[in-house]
């Protein structure tokens, strides 16, 4: 299945409600919080004690899906001669969770915060992930403060944060953000992420970066059916984006010359899947020049075409292998991420993943002049291990939704042909393979008596849509 995340679904069918707890069960993925958790969590949001730096004078804004509950950033720009000041806050979990308390334990067994099927599994009680740590607008609350100083190519040329209380003034869906923008209504911030957005897109290109323009799928129950559909990331989604990419390479760059702390890192792509996804590209008819290194090739897809769309798909084998660096005096031989085409941290979301608490207390650290807390060094050696296991988790319980979801939207359509596309073949038995079908938005495995054609345009027939057990199968008709 494509590795895209399902931001919608407006579905409770008895079917689908009982295979996702099958899921739930099958992967042993946590339920409500203990008791004791959930009264740590309640004490702490009542205890909680404000950094004496006050920056609430200025005006954050956040941006985020509609609905959104747990906000982790926000974020404040404005010019300053001819470059720009990006301030950035990030909400302050150590503020609230103590080394070994409840809370803090809870935490490592999760992991990260789990989403699918338009729910979400939290790694911390809502009481401070949707509550007291979450900056939510016209709320004074703890934060880590970055401050990066940008010129007016949108280089990076001073990155410092510090423990502050902030106070977002309002929050912005992605839909109203990206409307006020094209309508002109928009304020000085919204303006001047736009104008950060593009140079850092920029900076990216120049760099060697890639972002794979994954669409994202939503789901909606329609006449007792389901209905699969694509939606493409807006501009803002993108632009936001960049500024949490550009502090998580400002931190990388902080713990890389202490030689302390945790990156997030991935190998350069194989050759061997570089040659093999100008095969796919010969096959889908998408124009690959062979003097056309494979970010520039990325950055030309369009994946609102079908073909393009599948092509994206593909690409994804390029981005495997992803992992966690830990160190502290000496620093791993691999601390670059691939994609991102520079040394990289998570830093910005730690009210989801576990690993930003530490990564935001190294930085800290390093900015004060003072030494990294024992709690943080402590634990240094055994966060890769436990954030792999959490991402590997999280993307097991990703795939096995939109295995059900596919399954779902196709139950009442067994039997019928759709036009699709043959993605890919087993090397080992190219009798099989996966096809993409564009009028449904759904990639599966596909099957024929004879080699199957790759990249090439088919009728492929439903033959298996099997929603207790997750499975979706064609044949070529």
């Amino acid at each position: 299945m494509p590795n895209n995340l399902v931001v919608r679904v407006n579905a409770s069918s008895p079917a689908l409600q009982e295979g996702l707890r099958a899921i739930a069960t099958e992967l042993e993925l946590p339920g409500e919080f203990p008791a004791e958790v959930t009264a740590a969590a309640e004490q702490a949001a009542a205890g909680v004690v404000l950094p004496e730096l006050d920056r609430t004078d200025l005006p954050f804004i956040t941006i985020d899906p509609e609905g959104s509950m747990d906000l982790d950033q926000a974020v404040h720009i404005v010019s300053a001669g001819s470059g720009f000041v990006v301030h950035f806050a990030i909400a302050d979990v150590a503020a609230f969770v103590e080394p070994g308390d409840p809370v803090d334990l809870e935490a490592h067994r999760r992991g990260e915060t789990l989403y699918g099927a338009g729910s979400r599994i939290p790694l911390h009680p809502p009481a401070l992930s949707e509550g007291a740590a979450s900056l939510l607008p016209d709320q004074v609350r703890p934060a880590l403060l970055w401050t990066i100083e940008l010129d007016e190519a949108g280089t990076t040329t001073k990155v410092h944060v510090e423990r502050a209380r902030v106070r977002s003034t309002a929050r912005w869906s992605y839909v109203d953000a990206q409307k006020a923008l094209d309508d002109g209504s928009a304020g000085e911030v919204l303006q001047l992420l736009r104008e950060v957005g593009r140079l850092r897109e920029k900076q990216e290109i120049d760099r060697g970066g890639i972002s794979l323009p994954l669409p994202e799928q939503e789901v909606d129950e329609v006449d007792g059916g389901f209905e699969l559909v694509f939606r493409q990331q807006l501009p803002v989604e993108q632009w936001n984006a960049q500024i949490s990419l550009l502090t998580g390479i400002g931190a990388a760059s902080l713990m890389v010359g202490a030689k302390v702390g945790i990156l997030r890192t991935l190998p350069p792509a194989d050759p061997r899947d570089v040659s093999r996804l100008r095969r796919v590209a010969k096959g889908l008819r998408v124009d690959w020049p062979s003097d056309m290194d494979y970010p520039e090739f990325i950055r030309s897809l369009d994946p609102s075409r079908s073909q393009h769309q599948a092509m994206v798909v593909a690409c994804t084998r390029l981005l495997r292998g992803s992992g966690y660096a830990a160190f502290d005096g000496e620093l791993p031989e691999q601390t670059r991420h691939s994609a991102i085409a520079a040394e990289y941290a998570h830093v910005t979301a730690p009210l989801r993943r576990l690993g930003d608490r530490y990564a935001g207390e190294v930085c800290l650290a390093i900015c004060a002049g003072t030494p990294v807390p024992d709690w943080v060094r402590q634990a240094l050696p055994g966060l890769p291990k436990e954030l792999q296991d959490s991402a590997r988790r999280a993307g097991a319980y990703e795939r096995a939704v939109l295995d059900l979801l596919e399954a779902a939207v196709l139950a009442d359509r067994v039997g019928e042909e759709f036009d699709g596309v043959v993605t890919s073949v087993r090397d080992d038995e190219p009798r099989q393979g996966v096809v993409v079908l564009a009028e449904v938005g759904v990639e599966a495995p596909v099957s024929s008596e004879r080699p199957l054609p790759l990249g090439e345009d088919v009728k492929a027939r439903l033959e298996t849509a099997d929603v207790a057990a997750r499975k979706v199968a064609f044949t070529l008709a």
